[in-house]
């Protein structure tokens, strides 16, 4: 484990930074990473949420996650923009297509952040550190945003390394810098210390990660159950996973969300749900492929992941199909816990349907209707970079799914 190099790359206020790369390609005049803005929903609804800020938008107060009415009276001549996630989905595969350059061994850990095992390439590169600062400087000159990078002897310090200070760094934190770079820090900068742990912790009297270590771990397992060897290995630096290479075996594509906080209405998670469906049968139909298996993932506030999938009879490319399976397998998994990353996942790939059809029905013909109005919108919105239009079909869905959660 000593010689394990890891690196951790992270884009900067991807969703701002995305967005403003994409208007600035549009022809928009400014570089709203350079004014008061923010990523966020519908204006006329109160209800819509500040998903990205500007570093001037951060100076008036905004913060992640507040309602936009809020953030619109602290500054009054914020400019609030729709996020985009085709256009996010696009620009991360765009980044990770080009980060496997540097090392095969890969692991996309959200939309906007990977880990890549750089574990023996000094044979191939003079200097990894100095490989770090060409890859954060190439993607600045190429792609025309920041990533900040951080170098570890493992996952979890190389997470923490990225975190150190933004935008546009390159940070270490080997196995020997734990003392004087992680040790100092406040234990809720600990990666995957969250809000109710960082508060019994402060209760207990201990306010930095190097305290925190200074506890026996059996102490930390009493008052915090399994968590507590988590907090003991982590505060000493100590993390044994590997950098898990996407299997290819049984094909698949997937899309996960990290929130900006924590979720336990239902209805917002079906609504990520909704927007990830949307997009992986869209790009499904893209590569003429077809789905047999629909997977849900959920990584809690105690950083605890848990999926459940559910496996078709026939094969489908259909958005209303996949979309009726993906919220049944939410509705069964869902432990109602704090949510902070949510994904969609279709597995078992193939180029055909493998459809049963009856010869005493017209199934076939409506299969072929249905692909041909699919295709017919895929084309209108790809050409206009966002889902402009959506089947009345699916809000029907939607509907109906929703009243029979809250109403049961």
């Amino acid at each position: 484990m000593k010689d394990r190099i890891i690196f951790h790359i992270d884009v900067n206020n991807a969703f701002l930074s995305w967005t403003a790369v994409y208007l600035l390609d549009k022809g928009y005049k400014r570089d709203i990473r350079k004014i008061p803005a923010i990523i966020g929903g519908d204006e006329k609804s109160r209800r819509g949420i500040v998903l990205a800020k500007s570093p001037v938008a951060k100076k008036y107060g905004i913060v992640t996650a507040e309602t936009l009415y809020s953030a619109r009276k602290k500054c009054k001549n914020l400019e609030i923009f729709p996020p985009n996630y085709n256009w996010y989905y696009k620009k991360s595969k765009e980044l990770m297509k080009y980060l496997s350059n540097f090392s095969p061994v890969q692991e996309q850990l959200s939309v906007d952040e990977c880990f890549l095992d750089m574990s023996g390439m000094n044979y191939i590169y003079d200097s990894l550190i100095s490989l770090a600062y060409h890859i954060k400087d190439e993607i600045k000159e190429k792609f025309g945003y920041t990533v900040n990078i951080g170098i570890a002897n493992n996952k979890l310090c190389a997470k923490m390394a990225s975190d150190f200070e933004k935008p546009d760094k390159v940070h270490t934190l080997f196995n020997n810098e734990i003392e004087t770079k992680l040790w100092p820090l406040d234990v809720k900068d600990l990666y995957m210390c969250g809000k109710s742990t960082t508060k019994e912790l402060y209760k207990l009297n201990i306010h930095t990660i190097g305290e925190l270590a200074k506890l026996d771990e059996k102490f930390l397992e009493k008052h915090f159950k399994a968590q507590g060897k988590y907090l003991y290995n982590a505060s000493h630096g100590i993390d044994n996973s590997k950098v898990e290479v996407h299997e290819t075996k049984n094909p698949s594509i997937s899309i996960s969300e990290t929130l900006p906080y924590n979720y336990t209405d239902e209805k917002k998670l079906k609504e990520i749900i909704f927007r990830q469906v949307e997009e992986l049968s869209r790009e499904l139909r893209s590569r003429k492929m077809f789905a047999k298996t629909v997977g849900i993932t959920f990584k809690n506030s105690n950083f605890t992941s848990y999926s459940a999938q559910e496996t078709l009879e026939n094969a489908t490319d259909n958005t209303k199909e996949i979309l009726k399976v993906a919220y049944k397998v939410f509705e069964n998994s869902y432990k109602q816990d704090e949510i902070r990353l949510i994904g969609v996942r279709l597995a078992n790939l193939m180029n055909n349907r493998n459809e049963q059809v009856s010869l005493f029905d017209n199934n076939k013909d409506n299969l072929d209707h249905t692909a041909d109005i699919q295709k017919t919108i895929d084309e209108i919105n790809n050409k206009f970079g966002k889902s402009l239009i959506k089947p009345a079909s699916l809000k029907v869905i939607g509907e109906a799914r929703e009243k029979k959660s809250y109403k049961e």
